[in-house]
Parts: structure tokens; C-alpha cells; sequence
């Protein structure tokens, strides 16, 4: 079987929130403001895509938010999102590959993030076959054609794949291509799916 697990929320947890406190700390932006003004648009797509530099990522996003920083403050800001490694997971990835399973991460990121978490936690690493990252392959999940790269790589039919992600659109958009999708939606889920 291919197991394909997705980074944040699945195997490290996130928080935007700190992201957030962040920026409210350099800018004196309320919080709540800027958790507000906050949106995944189109910048945020195409960042995720590689299609756009960090810089520019960062730009846009003070522009579409209104917030002043410096691109070291909102560098410093972005990676505040990752808050540690679920082990539980980590554990459960290396048993699947001591039963000949296949593992691999698939994780809409992009540069910024790439530059901290590897080094930060590298056991997903260790734990993983291959990592999968939207901004090396020019596409993100839901996207259908980022699945099929993935299967296709990997030598596995949708039939004999499982797929483990906190976004609702990221699990329908693989559960179309007949991929055995779950919604991870707290750190019992994973654990619980293998108990099973």
C-alpha cells in the first residue's frame, strides 16, 4: 500500500494564530485585525505553486493585509506557524515502512516554510520514503493532477492508496480520484484509523 500523509496539522502542528502574534507584535496591528484581513488568495496560491518569489509573497500579502514589516519580520512571523511533532505519527510511518509499506509527505508549502522545518523537525524526514512539495512540482492539492504525479511516481493505482489531510477540499479533491481519503481532524485520528 502507499500511505501519503500530509505535513501540517497531520504529522507537525500548526498554528496561524502565532503567526499572527507576529505580526501584531512588529506592526502594533491588533490581532484581530489582521486575523480579519487574512485570506488565501491568489498570491498565497502562487506562492505555493513556486510561481512567485518569497519577496513577493511577502509583498503582496503586507499589501493585501495593509501591514507594514520589514521582510525579516514577516519572514520571522511565517515560520511562528509550527508549533512541534505529533510522535504518535512519526512512529506509526516508520512501522507502515517496516511492513513494506510505502510513505511519503504531500504538503501544499513553499520556500519560506522549507528553509525552517526540515532542519526543526527532521524525523519527518526519517520517517518518510520521499516528500512531495507543492512549490518543487508547480502545483497544489486539490488539484487533481498533483495526486496523479504523486501515484504515478510512486508506482501505486488510486485502489491501493491512502491519503491523510486537514482540509476538506485536499480530501475530496483525492477522494474523486478513488484514493481511500480521511479527515484528520485532531491528533487521535491517525492512531485511531490504524487501531482499527
Amino acid at each position: 500500500m502507499l500511505y501519503i500523509f500530509d505535513l501540517g496539522n497531520v504529522i507537525v502542528d500548526i498554528d496561524f494564530n502565532r503567526v499572527f502574534g507576529a505580526w501584531s507584535d512588529f506592526s502594533r496591528v491588533p490581532l484581530a485585525t489582521l486575523k480579519q484581513k487574512f485570506v488565501m488568495g491568489e498570491a498565497f496560491h502562487q506562492h505555493e505553486r513556486g510561481e512567485i518569489s518569497d519577496e513577493a509573497f511577502a509583498e503582496a500579502l503586507c499589501h493585501e493585509m495593509e501591514l507594514s514589516l520589514s521582510y525579516e519580520q514577516f519572514s520571522h512571523g511565517w515560520q511562528a506557524i509550527f508549533v512541534g511533532l505529533r510522535p504518535e505519527v512519526i512512529a506509526i510511518m516508520r512501522q507502515l515502512r517496516e511492513q513494506g509499506h510505502r510513505v511519503v509527505v504531500l504538503s501544499n508549502t513553499n520556500r519560506l516554510h522549507t528553509t525552517f522545518w526540515p532542519d526543526e523537525y527532521p524525523e519527518v524526514r526519517g520517517a518518510a520514503d520521499n516528500i512531495y512539495l507543492s512549490q518543487e512540482m508547480g502545483m497544489r492539492k486539490p488539484e487533481a493532477r498533483i495526486y496523479q504525479r504523486v501515484l504515478e511516481a510512486e508506482g501505486f493505482s488510486a485502489a491501493d492508496t491512502v491519503f491523510f489531510d486537514d482540509n476538506v477540499d485536499n480530501i475530496e479533491g483525492a477522494h474523486r480520484l478513488g484514493i481511500t481519503s480521511i479527515l484528520v481532524t485532531g491528533k487521535e485520528t491517525i492512531p485511531q484509523y490504524f487501531a482499527k
